[in-house]
């Protein structure tokens, strides 16, 4: 089996992402299936297992868990071939534990992953302005809209509507929190032997065409034609986010210029 691996953190365009990369029609409809929170009522949708939700971080029944990596593979795959996969840097002790109940006898996570998901690629979906990042996660979580469609409707909201309001202390804390996951990606795929496939969050919003064409290249498939791309969220950035920037900055001085 071919399958990918969006390996991401919070606020990198992962969904975006995994909208195009469902869009092609050639590369399986990856999305988060292994999240320690899913929502009960997704996990009943795919196809899930019975009884529920396994405890997080104590996969213990081998005969579950297969049954959980199967709905997975056959929701992520879609009409396809390749088995596609969002995953945050947070989900991977829990999966690689799922997996080792599957197959006991491996211990490196690069060796149980390939095990469940066959022939791998790995895409490590970075945000190179990490203020920005932890700005919009902030946003996102005061106001509880977290997508838009290109139109301003909304798409996916987690929350009643709420003003956002400028609170240093959050984003200090996101910013550090964001950048710990994503270099805790990178020393991963250090220790793992991983040459991934690098994405940018920047490069994908502004050129989406171009990275989903490396991901098809890589995945031996043939890549849509420039142009037939239709994103089906937009960014949420806006006045309030520069602001909030500006005014982060001001506060932590030169320092923060390096930190984006």
């Amino acid at each position: 089996m071919k399958s990918f691996i969006i390996c991401a953190t919070p606020r990198t365009g992962s969904t975006l992402l995994c909208d195009l990369l469902s869009a092609t029609g050639r590369t399986g409809k990856p999305d988060s299936y292994f999240m320690g929170d899913m929502d009960p009522e997704w996990w009943v949708e795919l196809g899930m297992p019975q009884p529920g939700m396994p405890k997080t971080g104590t996969p213990d029944d081998p005969a579950f868990c297969a049954a959980v990596l199967k709905a997975a593979i056959a929701a992520g795959k879609g009409d396809t071939d390749i088995f596609g996969l969002r995953l945050m840097r947070k989900d991977l002790p829990g999966l690689s534990a799922m997996i080792g109940t599957v197959h006991p006898g491996l211990t490196a996570d690069r060796e149980r992953l390939g095990a469940a998901f066959g022939d791998v690629l790995y895409i490590h979906l970075t945000r190179e302005d990490k203020l920005a990042q932890a700005v919009s996660m902030v946003k996102a979580e005061q106001t509880g809209l977290w997508h838009i469609a290109p139109d301003g409707t909304e798409v996916e909201r987690l929350a009643p509507p709420s003003d956002p309001v400028f609170d240093f202390d959050r984003i200090a804390v996101k910013l550090a929190e964001l950048d710990a996951y994503d270099t805790a990606w990178t020393d991963w795929f250090a220790e793992q032997g991983i040459d991934r496939l690098r994405v940018g969050y920047e490069n994908l919003s502004e050129d989406p065409a171009t990275p989903v064409g490396r991901i098809c290249d890589a995945l031996q498939v043939p890549a849509p034609a420039r142009g037939t791309l239709k994103p089906g969220v937009a960014k949420l950035a806006d006045a309030v986010s520069l602001d909030w920037m500006r005014r982060f900055r001001a506060k932590t001085g030169p320092a923060a210029q390096t930190q984006d």
